[in-house]
């Protein structure tokens, strides 16, 4: 005999109210062009049940040499946006900045970083070849007061060789933020299998859209509703320490 209903499966409700991780400010990197692709995709988090987007710009000084004065306008032209329009979500101004020599001038000469929660930075680096000077620079950081956070460690083919580096760096209790997305394949096979390793070994203490385009946050959203994204042990993700109710 036919069952005439079917038990409705329980939705998932995102549990991480936080995104630390996107690049909303139009013109100033390679994110959104212009307020209109601001407005829609942060209309887009809202359904998802985000409450809170921390936009990290790239800094990253032959490509996009931003910093607090060239950022701050087109921010707060974003949220006056969200304010006229009544669009609940809180935002926030980081920066997410790419490891090289002119960075470490910036640390050595202790100029004020763009930093969100607990003095928490967020760095990159180029996805082929690690610095040599990467591990000195983290711990740099970390002994001027700062938390690293190291943005997709999943999409950087000289872990997907040498992941030896993986271990070393959480030994060294780097923050590591992997792009959602790479759980469904999103940013090719070598950036899901080391995602799926660094959850596995419990390593993943913030997940990140990394939006730059509406393509982005519909890739996010597919994810969101999948079983690789809802088997993460969520109570050590730290993403919503940055949101205060």
């Amino acid at each position: 005999m036919f069952k005439l209903f079917k038990k409705k499966r329980k939705s998932f409700i995102n549990p991480v109210k936080v995104d630390m991780h996107s690049h909303l400010i139009p013109g100033v990197d390679d994110g959104v062009k212009d307020f209109e692709e601001s407005i829609t995709i942060i209309k887009k988090f809202l359904s998802l049940g985000y409450k809170k987007l921390i936009t990290t710009p790239h800094i990253m000084k032959e490509f996009y040499d931003n910093s607090w004065d060239t950022l701050a306008e087109p921010f707060h032209e974003l949220k006056k946006l969200l304010y006229e329009q009544r669009i609940p979500m809180e935002i926030e101004l980081g920066a997410e900045y790419h490891i090289d020599e002119f960075f470490i001038e910036k640390l050595d000469r202790n100029e004020k970083m763009l930093t969100f929660g607990d003095n928490h930075i967020l760095v990159e680096t180029s996805f082929y070849n690690a610095p040599v000077f990467l591990k000195d620079v983290l711990f740099e950081l970390m002994t001027k007061g700062y938390n690293p956070i190291f943005a997709h460690p999943e999409r950087y083919f000289y872990l997907a060789q040498n992941s030896n580096l993986l271990n070393e760096l959480k030994d060294m209790q780097i923050l590591f933020q992997i792009n959602i997305s790479s759980l469904q394949g999103y940013y090719g096979k070598h950036a899901k299998k080391i995602a799926e390793k660094i959850v596995e070994n419990g390593w993943v203490d913030f997940v990140g859209s990394d939006c730059h385009n509406i393509g982005h946050v519909d890739a996010l959203e597919k994810t969101i509703r999948s079983k690789s994204y809802q088997s993460i042990e969520f109570k050590n993700i730290q993403n919503n320490r940055f949101f205060r109710r």
